[in-house]
């Protein structure tokens, strides 16, 4: 195992940042001739040149059968970058409403309107009171994504993360999709400006990454075709980065996409964070069929999870990290995904909906001490840090 001081982790900022790439990376002889049985020695030669993959290579990643040696040519990269390091952070979901106008198939959490049979809307004080609730334990992130809910209206978001930054200011507040920002800008009248100007005044310190789901037009239209489409996805980050407001990105994979569908999306995440370098970090988020409109389709195998963390960590070259998110993986899963390339456990997310009502068999929560556990068993260095990835302590 590798080892990379906390001191030189490199620290986040708020402004946007000249965009950093991986470098050479040194590959074992065992990993070389690996790669070569299995056809893909000369990508592997590239990727210990720190040269970059294009569309047709990321395919021919996707196409290996041998997901291990994918994880250990990911893993490379990941220990030069951060070598034994593992990330993770003390934060809070808020799920303030799942009553939602759009009709995506996968979703379990959505209720289309108010009234109907599990849908909720909280009041502000409830929603302060998820906050209130923490008072005395050490929490340094509120998450908050939820339905684009018809009957609310512009001051309530307002009010919601204004209340919630005076009752803790030293929350950092990471709050609402792309999706979200969209649905803002077009039912109130704004410009994709001014809502994140507002909402950055009122507190928002940066956005989830959350309703990428699949960018190409074919899949988006079968999963979500009454949201925001991908074009208007990736410019409400754009213009955040150009206001200095860090970000994160995903993709919903395992469901109808193609192989080719997932490396589209890929390199469109690449290509605006060349031009921006505002993305801190990409989740690839596993399908789950309960309780939703796909529920025929099986989900992802493990094999099919292992094997994109590690395309992403090899293809995504200019995003510093990439998290396996402990809720929708599985912890056991999440944990070998940090040989696969993976040098982020996300947190200890309270009190997660969206994909608990999908299926997921995960806690509501892990403690700190059970992150550090978990880390420290996969043979890594736990660190915690905040969400723009200062560090806050070596576990």
């Amino acid at each position: 195992m590798t080892d990379v001081e906390v001191s030189h982790i490199p620290k986040t900022s708020t402004a946007p940042r000249c965009v950093t790439r991986s470098g050479p990376v040194v590959l074992p002889r065992l990993v070389r001739q690996r790669a070569m049985a299995v056809g893909i020695g000369d990508l592997a030669e590239r990727v210990a040149a720190g040269e970059r993959l294009d569309a047709g290579d990321a395919r021919r990643l996707f196409e290996v059968d041998d997901v291990a040696v994918l994880g250990a040519l990911a893993n490379q990269v990941r220990e030069a970058r951060f070598g034994d390091l593992t990330f993770f952070n003390r934060n809070l979901h808020v799920n303030a409403t799942n009553v939602c106008e759009a009709s995506c198939i996968f979703c379990s959490f959505a209720r289309l309107k108010t009234g109907d049979q599990g849908a909720y809307t909280m009041a502000l004080d409830e929603a302060l009171g998820r906050i209130r609730a923490q008072r005395d334990r050490l929490v340094t992130e509120v998450h908050i994504v939820n339905g684009l809910n018809p009957d609310l209206p512009w001051a309530w978001y307002l009010d919601l993360i204004a209340a919630i930054r005076a009752e803790r200011p030293d929350l950092h507040i990471k709050a609402f999709t792309a999706v979200e920002i969209h649905y803002f800008a077009e039912k109130f009248g704004k410009s994709y400006v001014e809502v994140l100007t507002e909402l950055r005044a009122a507190g928002v310190g940066s956005l989830p990454g959350g309703g990428a789901e699949i960018f190409h037009p074919r899949a988006r239209r079968k999963l979500c075709h009454d949201k925001v489409d991908a074009d208007g996805w990736l410019e409400v980050h754009r213009v955040a980065h150009r206001l200095g407001m860090r970000t994160n990105c995903t993709m919903l994979f395992g469901s109808i996409e193609t192989m080719d569908e997932r490396v589209d999306h890929l390199l469109r995440l690449r290509t605006l964070q060349d031009e921006t370098g505002g993305f801190q970090t990409f989740i690839p988020l596993k399908f789950h069929n309960e309780n939703n409109r796909l529920r025929r389709l099986p989900e992802p195998t493990g094999n099919d999870c292992l094997r994109t963390l590690a395309v992403s960590r090899l293809v995504l070259d200019n995003i510093d990290h990439i998290k396996a998110y402990w809720i929708m993986l599985g912890i056991k899963l999440a944990q070998a995904s940090l040989w696969f390339g993976v040098d982020d456990l996300d947190g200890t997310v309270k009190e997660e909906k969206i994909y608990h009502m999908a299926g997921a068999s995960t806690p509501q929560e892990l403690t700190r001490a059970d992150l550090v556990g978990l880390i420290r068993a996969a043979g890594r260095i736990p660190v915690e840090r905040d969400t723009l990835y200062h560090v806050v302590a070596e576990a």
